[in-house]
């Protein structure tokens, strides 16, 4: 069984950072370089195999395994195109990690073998780079670069190639480690509880568990950002002029708006997930939204819905991260949740303004968060009296982590407990060589 550890990590001085980010850079260039003479060749109808010796020009820098690990996954990614193309798939060639104008994407891949991951006390992982770089920053022969690990990796298995990667929205370096762990090493849900999830335009999930616990991830000031962005782009394509469709800045600024949706996305999915398995929840139920949009088509909401919040890689997303921790995805039809009061069950007499939910009955609750609740009801054929709900747990954004609004001040979010592993907390590794 495939799992892959997410941890942030530091370099430990700013030479370390340095280095780096050049290790990170030349990886790039490699992978550009390479990409370019495959495309030009493949355009030009000639073989894309036929191209330079890239590992002997970036060896000295990458060292040799590094470099022979980016042009092995370059190749990988020509040979997935022309499989694509056999099978009648319009696909691409393989693009580019950035530019040197622009800024190139910095990440780099480290062969399994190549570099130690220790965890505990002093969690570090350390990794290889090209003799060149250690004669400009002064390492030894045989030493490697040490970088400090921030966080605790979940899975403990036979590990893969480490992917390092810089994230210049949150101006992080994380780094993705696929592992091999046995089917009996999955985590098993403690209890037997559901959870249901309203997935919206404003509020982006609310969540209601069987075990009366309510969570509300907001999600208008993300939107703001998107739409904001989104305007921006197409004023710059209306600048274009006629035959043209992009240009850098605008191609620039489509990758800034993915990765922030991606970055909050996944950071809202793992919250959610944790808090979930923490209380027991053995199936989520998700709401279709394929009916919903179909009956109720607006404009904005299509916009949040389908390019903001992506509500298929949304779901991919939560049942990848669900299946870590043993819990089942079921994607149910939602319809008329929204319009339901959880009091009476009159779905005629109601009516929705923003979060604000009323009926007819005289019952006024948060739209979302009872739309949650009567998806849940419906699903597990359980009632679940007004009385009975915990105060709801509000999240926002903060372009790093989903911080809890509202809280008891004698108790901090498990938010940030999970998320703020600062070098404050003893997992420091060491400076010395």
């Amino acid at each position: 069984m495939r799992r892959t550890n997410t941890f942030a990590v530091r370099p430990l001085t700013d030479a370390d950072e340095r280095l780096l980010r050049e290790l990170l850079d030349a990886s790039a260039s490699l992978w550009n370089e390479l990409t370019y003479e495959r495309r030009q060749n493949f355009f030009d109808g000639e073989s894309v195999w036929d191209t330079a010796d890239y590992r002997k020009q970036c060896v000295g820098v990458l060292g040799s395994a590094t470099a022979q690990q980016i042009i092995r996954k370059n190749k990988s990614a020509w040979q997935s195109f022309f499989a694509l193309r056999e099978d009648g798939e319009d696909a691409s060639p393989p693009g580019y990690w950035g530019n040197e104008d622009n800024g190139r994407e910095l990440q780099t891949l480290i062969r399994n073998d190549q570099y130690t991951l220790e965890t505990g006390e002093r969690s570090r992982v350390e990794i290889p780079v090209g003799q060149d770089l250690k004669d400009k920053y002064g390492l030894g022969y045989y030493e490697r670069l040490r970088l400090e690990v921030v966080g605790d990796p979940k899975w403990d298995g036979e590990q893969g190639q480490l992917e390092i990667q810089y994230n210049d929205i949150d101006d992080t370096f994380r780094a993705f480690q696929p592992v091999t762990v046995p089917g009996s090493r999955q985590d098993s849900p403690l209890a037997e509880e559901s959870a249901a999830l309203d997935v919206g335009a404003n509020n982006l999930v609310a969540c209601t568990t069987t075990t009366g616990q309510q969570y509300l991830y907001e999600g208008r000031d993300l939107f703001a950002d998107f739409h904001e962005t989104t305007e921006e782009i197409a004023r710059l394509q209306s600048k274009l002029r006629e035959g043209r469709y992009s240009s850098q800045r605008i191609r620039r600024l489509y990758r800034k708006r993915t990765r922030r949706r991606d970055h909050a996305q996944d950071a809202l999915v793992r919250d959610l997930v944790e808090r979930l398995y923490e209380e027991g929840v053995a199936t989520v139920y998700v709401g279709d939204l394929t009916d919903v949009l179909e009956t109720h088509w607006h404009p904005e909401v299509n916009e949040k819905t389908h390019e903001f919040w992506a509500f298929r890689s949304f779901v991919d997303r939560l049942a990848t991260t669900a299946e870590e921790y043993g819990i089942t995805v079921e994607v149910r039809s939602e319809a008329f949740t929204t319009a339901t009061c959880v009091e009476c069950g009159e779905q005629m007499e109601t009516e929705r303004r923003g979060d604000v939910f009323r009926c007819s009955c005289g019952y006024e609750g948060h739209a979302d968060l009872d739309a949650s609740r009567t998806f849940l009801s419906r699903e597990t054929g359980r009632e679940f009296e007004t009385g009975s709900m915990a105060r709801a747990v509000r999240l926002k954004w903060d372009d790093h982590n989903w911080s809890e609004l509202s809280r008891s001040p004698e108790r901090a979010s498990p938010n940030e407990e999970r998320t703020n592993r600062s070098t404050s907390d003893g997992k420091v590794a060491s400076v010395g060589r």
